[in-house]
């Protein structure tokens, strides 16, 4: 299933085609392997508190969310091969393709939403 993800703090759309990875196997392959993430894309990663960009070929912007979807830590274009340390207070991850978050003017705090598309 796909989600719509839209900053309500910001009244922004982050992604109309967010992929849910919530398998062990969905959340360790992540988006190794891709060539792009295109403008709309993204992989929300649940549970998840930390990343790794080992054997990526893309920057990727990065939200740390907790339970109630409000983003605890951001990093922009996170560069291929990185890991990222361990927020606590992180119940999942979502990746979107680099330069979404300048775009949007996301900022910690935000609060996202998620919403099935069929």
């Amino acid at each position: 299933m796909r989600w719509k993800v839209n900053n309500e703090t910001r009244q922004r759309l982050l992604a109309d085609r967010a992929d849910k990875a919530t398998s062990f196997l969905q959340r360790f392959k992540g988006l190794m392997g891709r060539r792009s993430l295109e403008v709309g894309q993204g992989l929300h990663i649940v549970p998840c508190n930390s990343i790794h960009t080992f054997f990526m070929r893309i920057p990727i912007d990065v939200l740390f969310l907790d339970a109630q979807g409000r983003i605890v830590k951001q990093m922009p274009a996170l560069p291929p091969w990185r890991a990222t340390s361990v927020y606590f207070q992180s119940r999942s991850v979502l990746e979107l393709p680099a330069g979404v978050l300048a775009a949007s003017g996301t900022q910690e705090g935000d609060v996202l939403s998620f919403e099935p598309v069929p």
